[in-house]
């Protein structure tokens, strides 16, 4: 049932049935059962940040940096459906043999809106990137998808929530993961409103998000999860938030044992429920009813909590039948949705640089020569919080397949991912002179570095059995730098493929191959979809959804969450590869733009509270048919606080034949025409903007890189 009232009145009426321990029972994320009412177990926790995850099978998405790569909102909210109807597939069944467990239910504590705001950050590939439009749009489109707000396709909203979504985590997290149980993060009000809420905002004010979850940190001296101004001021007062809220795993416990805020598991638990915290993914509210003994905390205050819970479970059906009760499991991996991950795997690559070596054709080639720890491996294909694929096409399968049987695929795996040697009694590099025999009897290689979930990812915990975490710098392992630096020198054209989450530092490789794809973790089946791009099947159209920085030489501390010096809006130096920025193999020229209400040159007459339409001409030059991402990035001149760069306030993918001159309109939200200010104020400061309409940021290194610089609009209002 949509009708949240409604909902409302079924859980208030469900939860007036149960004792005080009942009702405190079901604020933990393993609920247990209720026989005499008819209530089963349910456990909240499950995850899908690129498709189901650890319950067995399910259709295995590029991981969500890769995904936001393709700034493609309309794909995202597909994806969100398929896996929300695979998740529906297999709670249908496992409902049907009482299965209850964990990473089994309805509740997905997915999408990540964090900001990824230092490229250090492990987690940051389960984010849509460091812009918060860009964030917030995925971010919305995600949500809708999974709870079934309607899709392109279908467009029809379900009378039931498909599956509920999480935003997460509420708010200012981004690392240092080894201290996250116990740091501060400290943002001032300018920086929370204008970079690290929006998303947040966006995902409950207009996708409806039905959950929200805390982080571990403090921000600004508050535990998130028992944050008084995070939940009941700025969520719930000025957002008006309706849903339940999830505590992070074990961060209540935090409070006394870590941020030492409070002194006993009582008092912790008190302090998260009174702040709002729903359900305690942990075991802290095992505390509550020792704590309302000691007064801590209400009756009411847990009946409210439980009643946001049920109100819940009646929105999602648990209780009614539901239209998705007979979604079979064969939806679950099935070709539709293989096909959905391969599309947006091939959208979300970004080819950063090429002489002209790709695409590759294999009429012309007798040996390829793939080399590199990730060009045979699982582990990179699919990130973190994954699901189990049926089968897996790694970079060397997929190029194997692509050639068949006409051309010879030479391989080895050159190095390790990280140690000194593959083989623990032999030398140091013992398959370096692999890699360079395989080199030198090869036409072209096609080198295959970068990382996995085990050197970026979270800090060891619940699932994540102790092998991850944030970066040191930005480079990759020593041997992977020893191995590139060898094959580059060999005298054959090198095709570099980055499998990484997040920037690396590439200066190297950008100076010394002939071409760069960056692949991200592509999905179990990413293999192929690189495959199709490197053998020009199609042609790559992905952007950078963060920043690729040279080094870190001068920049912020790690625990330093102020804005400046930090990603493309505040960014001090000139970046290797800029946020926006990525090749394709057509060459789409923006040929002119204009508002569609443009009164006169220089001027445009707009009232201020409406969205304005932008008409841009879009022909591609090139000789390759492709997609290409249309960007308009907005800044007010005569500010003195608008961001130090123009920022992102609009985009759409626009396919493009050789050849051919297309018209595309863009809508420019109208709050992209506001500031923030130092009190944390949004609101028009101005008359004079600048809006620069193209295919990359109008900042000087796209401009060398791309060749052609964005059309400018002046605007005043």
């Amino acid at each position: 049932m949509r009708d949240r009232k409604k909902a409302e009145a079924a859980a208030r009426e469900l939860v007036s049935k149960m004792t005080l321990e009942e009702k405190a029972s079901q604020l933990r994320y393993d609920a247990p059962a209720i026989p005499r009412l008819g209530i089963p177990a349910y456990n909240w926790w499950n995850e899908a940040l690129h498709g189901v995850a650890r319950a067995g099978v399910a259709t295995s998405f590029p991981q969500a940096v890769g995904m936001a790569a393709a700034f493609d909102d309309s794909l995202l909210r597909a994806v969100g459906d398929a896996v929300a109807t695979e998740g529906r597939a297999k709670y249908n069944e496992y409902a049907k043999h009482n299965d209850r467990d964990i990473y089994k239910g309805l509740t997905f504590w997915s999408p990540n809106v964090n900001i990824f705001r230092d490229p250090r950050w492990g987690r940051g590939h389960e984010t849509y990137g460091e812009d918060p439009y860009l964030t917030s749009r995925l971010g919305v489109a995600y949500v809708e998808g999974l709870q079934g707000t309607g899709t392109a396709e279908d467009p029809k909203e379900g009378e039931y929530l498909k599956t509920a979504a999480c935003a997460k985590h509420f708010a200012v997290h981004s690392g240092p993961e080894g201290v996250r149980h116990e740091f501060n993060a400290v943002a001032n009000r300018k920086d929370m409103y204008e970079t690290y809420l929006p998303a947040f905002e966006a995902c409950v004010k207009e996708a409806g998000v039905e959950s929200v979850m805390g982080a571990y940190n403090r921000t600004n001296g508050e535990p998130c999860c028992g944050s008084n101004t995070l939940i009941r001021n700025i969520l719930r007062g000025e957002w008006g938030f309706q849903g339940h809220f999830v505590s992070d795993c074990w961060a209540i416990k935090d409070f006394h044992e870590h941020h030492c805020v409070t002194k006993t598991p009582e008092e912790s638990a008190a302090m998260a429920l009174k702040a709002g915290c729903d359900v305690n993914c942990g075991v802290t509210y095992l505390h509550l009813l020792k704590a309302y003994e000691q007064g801590m905390v209400t009756e009411g205050e847990i009946t409210q909590a439980a009643e946001r819970l049920f109100t819940t479970r009646y929105l999602l059906g648990c209780f009614d039948r539901a239209e998705y009760d007979d979604i079979p499991y064969e939806a679950v991996e099935c070709a539709k949705h293989l096909e959905l991950a391969q599309k947006i795997a091939r959208e979300g690559m970004v080819l950063l640089k090429n002489d002209g070596t790709l695409p590759l054709k294999k009429e012309g080639l007798k040996t390829i020569g793939v080399i590199g720890p990730n060009a045979n491996s699982r582990s990179p294909l699919v990130g973190n919080y994954h699901g189990t694929s049926s089968r897996y096409i790694t970079m060397l399968e997929g190029i194997q397949d692509a050639v068949g049987e006409d051309v010879r695929v030479l391989y080895s795996e050159g190095c390790h991912l990280y140690k000194d040697r593959v083989e623990a009694l032999a030398w140091r590099q013992d398959r370096i002179s692999e890699a360079l025999t395989v080199a030198e009897h090869s036409d072209v290689v096609v080198l295959c570095l970068g990382l996995d979930e085990t050197l970026e990812g979270e800090e060891g915990d619940t699932g994540n059995n102790y092998a991850s975490g944030d970066k040191i710098d930005l480079q990759l392992p020593e041997v992977q730098r020893e191995l590139l630096e060898a094959v580059a020198g060999c005298g054959k054209p090198v095709v570099l493929c980055v499998l990484t989450g997040s920037a690396v530092d590439l200066s190297f490789a950008d100076a010394h191959v002939n071409a760069i794809l960056q692949v991200w973790y592509p999905g179990a089946r990413g293999g192929k979809a690189a495959a199709d791009i490197l053998f020009g099947a199609c042609s790559p159209s992905g952007k950078l959804p963060v920043t690729f920085y040279r080094d870190l030489e001068g920049f912020p501390a790690f625990e330093d969450y102020s804005m400046k010096g930090r990603t493309y809006r505040y960014l001090e130096k000139e970046p290797l590869y800029p946020f926006g920025f990525g090749l394709t193999y057509g060459r789409v020229e923006v040929r002119e733009a204009a508002l569609v209400d443009q009164a006169a040159e220089g001027e445009a007459s707009c009232e201020k509270e409406r969205d304005y339409a932008v008409r841009a001409v879009l022909e591609n030059t090139g000789s390759y048919d492709t997609d290409e991402v249309l960007q308009a990035y907005i800044r007010a001149e005569d500010s003195a606080f608008a961001p130090l760069h123009p920022s992102l306030c609009a985009f759409t993918r626009v396919n493009l034949k050789a050849g051919e001159r297309k018209e595309v309109k863009l809508s420019i939200p109208a709050s992209s025409f506001t500031i923030v200010d130092e009190e944390g104020r949004r609101y028009v400061d101005g008359t004079h903007f600048s809006l620069y309409v193209g295919t990359s940021q109008p900042d000087e290194r796209s401009a060398q890189l791309t060749g052609m610089r964005p059309v400018k609009i002046a605007l005043e209002l």
